[in-house]
């Protein structure tokens, strides 16, 4: 009995022990929204840790250096390779409290804790014309740049006071060709300037100019109804400034690469990796090399191609490459990836070239080259193999000429002629007599009409992903009018029996965090007196839509108060 109970403890031991190392192996990671702010700005830290937990983390350590604002909880499921992995993301947002670099300690959950982040919090650079509600701001990085080199454009709406309708036009550009990228999603966040709080809304375009000259942008307009002191004025114009910026022809190639592809960026970057250590390979067998080139400031489709080394002793074949971009504070990073598969014909050491990428540094206004190292192979395995032996070409023999046998004559040559001559004439009469029976078949049974096809309707799961598509970009202006109408449509896909008929029935038939963010709209909508209301929270919870699983609609009372009040 006794010999029992101590072999249940132990298990019981044992199964606290890997269950706390599983949870002390999760990976816990935090990460920025961008890493250069304004002090009078706001923005996000992301904590993820890529397992389920109770934990919550510890915030307490960031109210030294920085405003700690309303901490938001989202869960993720999903099932990779018929694994299924969880994690946990929680959303907070800070404004910094001192000018200068700025580091975010990391972040303690349980017995572990997430990495550092490190931004840069600069004097701020905006101040509002006057004492205006709403005003639109416009920027360019550089007033001076070359033919295919990226300019940043940056939009920025700043609003003091709730606004109805609103709607951004983005600038003409005119003047030289130009290409234009969107730098990343739109951002929103918070600003103080003179004592005021404004919402802000940014958007980055990157500009690629084909051609030098000059390129002229217009004022970018936007155009909202403003509410002010519980009235809604008519629709107002606001516009930031215009900006012209000159595009310089491109120089000269540098005299030790007269060949060099331009490439103009403010950095580039050139690496490799192995499929296996290169020093292990065996002949014949391949090895894969992959050349990775990052350029900061250009597309992916502008980086130039790195042709596969020729060399003696190896062949190399070039596979696909993958093209992508990654977006940061600096705008688009291209990236292009090169894959050889390499094969060594015969032990010994090869030595493959340096790979050299000459580019223009925007930055210093001179050529410079991103490069790899020559690298020595070490092969194993036979030496290379003997010449081949050159065998005696021996003189054929002459072949024996045969007279030919003798061909029909003449008579019977037009007997055969005339028989296959009137056989075909036959199969024609023959041929003729079917086509006419079965059209005189045709014109004698009666048509039959088809009946018209009917479109096919469009999937349910279908019009539900389009229509909480609008449902988040009308969240992201703040237009609670179209917010309501798109949600109350999306739930009648949903529940076509028994569609709820407010935004407050709606919040009690699906989970946090989106309920709490349908209550508050509901709330603001339908409350007593005029509120304003900002949809980025909602925006955000409608990335993910998920009805709650028991049937949560009976027994819950509506916050709202009663549209029509009862008679006294």
């Amino acid at each position: 009995m006794v010999g029992n109970r101590t072999i249940f403890w132990q298990a019981m031991v044992l199964i606290m022990l890997i269950a706390v190392g599983s949870q002390a192996s999760a990976a816990i990671t935090a990460s920025v929204d961008r890493p250069n702010v304004d002090l009078n700005e706001s923005f996000t830290l992301e904590v993820e840790i890529d397992d389920a937990t109770d934990l919550e983390p510890d915030f307490s350590v960031l109210e030294d250096d920085f405003f700690v604002g309303q901490v938001s909880k989202l869960s993720n499921t999903s099932i990779y390779n018929g694994e299924i992995r969880r994690s946990l993301t929680w959303t907070v947002a800070l404004m910094p409290k001192n000018v200068g670099t700025q580091e975010i300690p990391p972040i303690p959950l349980g017995n572990e804790q997430s990495n550092s982040v490190t931004i840069t919090v600069n004097e701020p650079s905006n101040a509002p014309p006057g004492e205006a509600d709403v005003f639109v701001t416009s920027e360019v990085d550089v007033d001076e740049s070359y033919v295919q080199a990226q300019i940043l454009y940056r939009i920025r709406i700043y609003r003091a006071v709730a606004t109805r309708q609103p709607s951004l036009r983005e600038p003409s550009i005119s003047g030289v060709e130009t290409l234009l990228e969107l730098a990343g999603d739109e951002r929103q966040y918070e600003s103080v300037l003179n004592g005021r709080a404004y919402n802000v809304i940014e958007r980055v375009i990157a500009l690629f100019p084909q051609e030098s000259g000059e390129i002229r942008i217009s004022p970018a307009r936007f155009e909202a109804r403003v509410l002010r002191d519980g009235r809604i004025t008519g629709r107002k114009v606001f516009q930031s400034d215009s900006h012209t910026v000159n595009v310089l022809p491109i120089p000269a190639p540098p005299a030790e690469h007269p060949d060099a592809a331009w490439l103009p960026a403010r950095d580039v970057q050139i690496t490799e990796s192995w499929s296996r250590p290169p020093d292990e390979m065996e002949a014949g067998e391949p090895v894969t090399r992959i050349i990775r080139l990052e350029a900061l400031g250009q597309l992916e489709t502008q980086l130039p191609t790195l042709e596969a080394p020729e060399v003696d002793g190896v062949n190399a074949y070039s596979d696909q490459p993958e093209l992508g971009r990654e977006i940061g504070s600096g705008g688009i990073r291209g990236v292009r990836e090169d894959q050889y598969a390499i094969i060594g014909l015969a032990g010994g050491e090869i030595e493959l070239p340096a790979i050299e990428v000459p580019w223009w540094d925007l930055d210093a206004g001179e050529w410079k080259v991103a490069s790899l190292p020559a690298r020595t192979l070490s092969i194993k395995g036979a030496a290379m193999p003997p010449q081949p032996v050159e065998l005696p070409v021996t003189e054929p023999e002459p072949a024996v000429t045969e007279k030919p046998p003798a061909g029909p004559t003449e008579e019977e040559t037009v007997a055969v002629v005339t028989f296959w001559q009137r056989a075909a004439e036959l199969l024609g009469v023959l041929w003729l007599l079917t086509l006419a029976a079965w059209w005189w078949s045709t014109r004698a049974r009666p048509r039959k009409k088809r009946a018209p096809r009917e479109p096919q309707a469009t999937p349910a799961h279908q019009q539900q992903a389009h229509i909480l598509k609008q449902a988040r970009k009308a969240a992201v202006q703040s237009d609670a009018t179209e917010v309501r109408h798109l949600l109350l449509e999306w739930s009648k896909l949903q529940w076509p029996d028994d569609a709820p008929r407010s935004i407050g029935e709606f919040a009690n038939r699906v989970e946090e965090p989106l309920a709490d963010e349908l209550r508050r709209l509901s709330a603001v909508s339908y409350g007593q007196g005029e509120r304003a209301w900002e949809g980025s929270g909602l925006a955000k919870a409608l990335q993910s839509v998920s009805p709650r699983a028991d049937d949560a609609t009976s027994g819950v009372r509506d916050p709202l108060p009663p549209l029509m009040p009862p008679a006294v």
